[in-house]
């Protein structure tokens, strides 16, 4: 027998015992389905075993960590489904690319799509497999026993990403005659996958699977076009430049062609921007360009460098910051849990903002305030500013593509641009980098170099931060007239040696140490690139340092 203490009681179990069945009984004490369990602080799956007296701990669909798990599941659900009716090859060529709201957009590489009907018709073998309960396994094995069974089977981009893993020994996860590799935890069998989709969607099809905060309701499936054809374009450009994967990545590393790829790719996002900006030249009246993106999207180098651009077109730019116009902080608004809600348009004051636009937009002279975050007060400091025939206000902010920010303002005056780092790197094709990895990984590394802050802090803030951007920003991002996307596709091996030290400083029993754990898991993927190839004005600046920007 063995001893097991949950919620301050202890309880015995026979040795042996599945966490599954434990996570049964206590199951009516949560809304949301049971994914994990957490042994002494270490997550375990439900699949496992007890061995010894522990403290246990569950983690549902509702928790991140749950969330991710339940997707993971489904996903290797849809792939074994596509065996099953199109083929072992037409799995091995499916590739999940990323995320657009809930659903996750899935197509076919070197490989034809599937029709409608077959599309229907895996649907409804994931419906069947769901309902038959099918046990998922998980074995350990030898490293060269693993790289063997993936090549031999066409996965080809696993043979690459195990190339450069130092473990001795690979988990792989079973389902009938199904195998593959997930980054991260699993579900143990697939009754857990109780609610999802399978729509037909441009040349592929979209997986859509409920969102964390609503774990038992399937939302419907919200096209966002111009979100999706820049996601994709990205993609394409990784596959004809070689690099789809973080293996293809490694590779480069290897033969000695990162410091081309970092020349490359900033060549294109250079070419990009002066794309936004001969748009905007072109466009008559424009005088307010509003930037808006999510936390560590790039969003001041990226001002910066359009600013540059639209002067070669004779235009005369001038930053301003949406930030200047927060209402003094004890003014501002306060969240359910009585904190101050910097998040929130109405923590900002968009009347003194949209007069002071107009006037400019008038011919009049405006003094522009400047906000004060250590006394937490609006100053006006004398900063005169007149809108010439030639001049052009780039204003940055969360809100920027709120029109509610700009009411008053002609929309003839304005450009909207979107910024954003969307990842389209998978660690393979089957195990997607989700954009707000990339995008807390930036932010941890620029807190710790301009502010001081801990890994801890960030990790501890970012549900906050994550919570501010869905409702504040991303319901936005399809009215912006372009979109910017700020990732690099070289950043995660150059953020890998600014970013493991701070992960490595949260302990163990801290709330943060899992998703520290987990990030740090994630980073072992890649090798590591020095920054010292980076241009002094690329974008991986703004966060490890050494830009030729303000930031």
């Amino acid at each position: 027998m063995v001893r097991i203490k949950i919620d301050g009681q202890e309880k015995l179990y026979e040795e042996g015992i599945k966490y599954e069945i434990i996570a049964g009984e206590y199951q009516h004490l949560y809304k949301e389905p049971i994914a994990l369990v957490i042994i002494n602080g270490k997550i375990r799956e439900l699949m496992k075993r007890v061995d010894k007296d522990c403290e246990l701990t569950f983690a549902t669909y509702g928790d991140p960590i749950g969330h991710k798990t339940y997707v993971r599941t489904a996903i290797m659900l849809l792939m074994k489904a596509i065996k099953d009716v199109a083929g072992a090859a037409a799995a091995a060529a499916a590739k999940v690319e990323f995320a657009i709201g809930a659903g996750y957009y899935c197509r076919f590489v070197d490989h034809a799509p599937l029709d409608d009907k077959q599309i229907m018709q895996v649907r409804e073998r994931m419906k069947e497999l769901t309902e038959a309960d099918l046990p998922i396994t998980k074995r350990a094995y030898p490293s060269e026993e693993a790289i063997r069974l993936f090549d031999q089977n066409g996965m080809q981009d696993k043979v690459k990403l195990f190339r450069y893993r130092r473990s001795s020994t690979i988990n792989v996860y079973c389902l009938g005659d199904y195998f593959d590799y997930y980054y991260g935890y699993m579900l143990p069998s697939t009754g857990y996958i109780r609610h999802f989709d399978l729509l037909s969607y441009e040349e592929g099809m979209i997986l859509l699977l409920p969102e964390q905060s609503a774990p038992e309701e399937l939302p419907a499936f919200e096209p966002r076009e111009k979100l999706f054809r820049t996601l994709l374009q990205t993609c394409q450009w990784g596959e004809k430049i070689g690099i789809d994967t973080v293996g293809d990545l490694n590779d480069q590393i290897c033969e000695g062609n990162i410091a081309d790829m970092i020349l490359v790719q900033e060549a294109l996002q250079e070419s990009r921007i002066g794309e936004i900006a001969r748009d905007i030249a072109r466009r008559e009246g424009v005088k307010f360009v509003m930037i808006a993106g999510p936390s560590s999207s790039g969003k001041t180098t990226f001002s910066h460098r359009l600013s540059i651009q639209l002067r070669t077109y004779g235009m005369n730019p001038h930053p301003i910051g949406l930030d200047n116009y927060y209402v003094n902080h004890d003014k501002t608004p306060r969240d359910e849990n009585g904190n101050p809600d910097f998040e929130c348009i109405e923590a900002l004051d968009v009347e003194q903002f949209n007069k002071d636009m107009g006037e400019l937009l008038a011919g009049k002279s405006v003094e522009l305030p400047t906000f004060n975050f250590k006394t937490g007060r609006r100053e006006y400091n004398g900063k005169i500013t007149t809108l010439g025939k030639d001049d052009i206000l780039v204003i940055e902010g969360i809100h920027g593509l709120n029109e509610k920010m700009s009411y008053s303002l002609p929309a003839q005056s304005k450009y909207k641009i979107y910024i954003s780092a969307l990842t389209c790197l998978n660690v393979d094709e089957h195990n997607r980098i989700p954009t707000t990895d990339s995008r807390l990984l930036r932010r941890m590394v620029r807190d710790a170099r301009t502010r001081g802050a801990s890994a801890k802090k960030t990790i501890e803030m970012w549900p906050s931060v994550r919570r501010g951007e869905e409702k504040y920003i991303f319901p936005y991002q399809e009215q912006a007239d372009a979109m910017f996307n700020s990732a690099l596709i070289y950043e995660l091996a150059v953020l890998k040696q600014y970013a493991e030290p701070l992960l490595f400083s949260i302990k163990k029993g801290e709330p943060e140490y899992h998703e520290a754990k987990r990030l740090l898991k994630f980073l072992e993927y890649f090798l590591g690139v020095s920054s010292e190839k980076l241009p002094n004005n690329s974008l991986c600046r703004e966060f490890i340092g050494g830009s030729c920007f303000e930031v």
